[in-house]
């Protein structure tokens, strides 16, 4: 079992740098702002042979009692419940203040072992810096600088010298777990949506546009089957974007699409179908991701709402046929088994094997069907077929005269393979490549 560091303090004084320090990585958003992260998010990092568990959270206030800094505090408070060692952050250039001194007593009454780390103290006498320290009453101070990297091992070998050197851990096979990215417009219901999915509060869910401002990948398992879901921020048009820290929001997301296996696209069934939903959707195409259709807070609509909803969806998201559409209320937990078999459905056509004779068999009855036009004195042949890739399926068909063959064309062959095989859920895509004339470097 992996030992658990929990990183808790108050806003901005580098928890997320210290998170991406010691899991090696960029996951955490960053930014000379207060307030940046929320949720907790969670990672893996090692030093040596020893592998550990991160657990970034949000800037604590243990006394908040209502609104999203209370929905922070809970998201801290959780994380330190489940923790193994806390390490208890304050900034070395602010010095010691009334609000650290607030989280000393706390995280001293839980009980948890605790390690105090004096952060941002680079080009500074360590000696003098811990000395105000000393007042918390947290041992003895950890001095680093996270974003420099200065005293970080030492950091952690002490956070994990406590615990048992780790037994040799086999190696786990099987099938790689789907990565499923829930995506959508600010305050359509996402955080809720994968919080109806885990069963508890993990993410905050505030009735409050942006509230996630980070991508948060967490493990998740259904009926024996185990996932990876990312809650992301929502995406606004880009002319609305003006901070920042949203902008930084905005990759996040779109790095979560890219790198996931299926996106959940959610639509709030109080709101009629934006422009955006579709540029939503168009990206998730154009990365080439499966994709399963979710209209939310479906338990609020009235009948109009709702027939105008399916209207909006025949009208600006016919493009999105090959995805099925679900009608759920996530706040309820209506319609969300049915939609994760959807999702099961989508990943499996995503990662579908198609045997080359098959494809060949396919693609010669459909050219007997229906042959491609003929471009001039050329008429393309099209000889075979193989499969080139996997999520999203790739069909490569080689012959002569391809470059030939339009668009309409590459269409009814795409359909024809995604009826055959039937692919549900999954785009696919069909390229073309020329056989090779072995003589064209000879003259008559």
């Amino acid at each position: 079992m992996k030992p658990t560091l929990v990183i808790v303090g108050r806003p901005n004084v580098g928890k997320s740098t210290l998170f991406n320090r010691l899991t090696r990585s960029r996951d955490a958003l960053v930014a000379d702002a207060p307030g940046l992260t929320r949720d907790r998010h969670y990672g893996h990092g090692r030093v040596g042979a020893r592998p550990y568990l991160v657990v970034d959270t949000g800037g604590f206030e243990p006394d908040a009692r209502q609104g999203i800094l209370a929905e922070m505090a809970q998201q801290a408070e959780a994380a330190i419940a489940e923790a193994d060692m806390l390490l208890f952050m304050v900034d070395a250039r602010a010095g010691l203040t009334a609000q650290d001194a607030t989280i000393a007593e706390r995280l001293r009454r839980s009980g948890r072992p605790l390690r105090l780390v004096v952060n941002k103290a680079e080009g500074m006498d360590r000696a003098l810096v811990a000395a105000e320290f000393h007042e918390l009453a947290c041992g003895e101070p950890l001095v680093i600088s996270a974003a420099h990297g200065d005293g970080v091992r030492d950091l952690v070998e002490e956070a994990l010298a406590p615990f048992p050197q780790p037994a040799e851990e086999a190696e786990e096979t099987g099938p790689p777990s789907p990565r499923v990215a829930v995506v959508g417009r600010p305050n359509a219901g996402k955080s809720t949506l994968v919080n109806a999915l885990l069963g508890e509060e993990r993410m905050i869910a505030f009735d409050q546009p942006g509230t996630t401002r980070d991508a948060i990948a967490v493990p998740f398992q259904r009926k024996g089957r185990h996932y990876t879901l990312i809650d992301t921020a929502g995406l606004r048009r880009k002319g609305r974007v003006f901070e920042s820290i949203e902008k930084f929001s905005v990759i996040k997301t779109l790095q979560a699409i890219e790198e996931a296996n299926v996106v959940v696209l959610v639509l709030d069934a109080s709101q009629d179908v934006s422009d955006q939903d579709a540029h939503i959707a168009g990206f998730c195409i154009e990365a080439g991701r499966a994709m399963v259709l979710a209209v939310n807070k479906w338990d609020g609509a009235d009948a109009y709402r709702r027939e105008r909803i399916r209207a909006d969806l025949a009208r600006k998201l016919n493009f999105l046929g090959f995805a099925r559409t679900h009608f759920i209320s996530a706040l309820k937990g209506e319609g969300i088994d049915a939609l994760m078999d959807s999702v099961d459905a989508a990943y499996a056509a995503a990662m579908a094997r198609m045997p080359t004779p098959r494809l060949t068999r396919l693609l010669l009855a459909a050219v007997e069907k229906q042959a491609p036009p003929r471009h001039g004195i050329f008429r393309p042949k099209l000889r075979y077929a193989h499969q080139g890739g996997s999520n999203p399926p790739v069909i490569v068909i080689h012959g002569n005269a391809l470059e030939h063959v339009g668009d309409a064309y590459r269409r009814y062959l795409e359909r024809s393979f995604m009826e055959a095989f039937r692919l549900k859920g999954t785009p696919l895509r069909v390229e073309f490549r020329n056989s090779r004339n072995p003589f064209a470097h000879k003259r008559r």
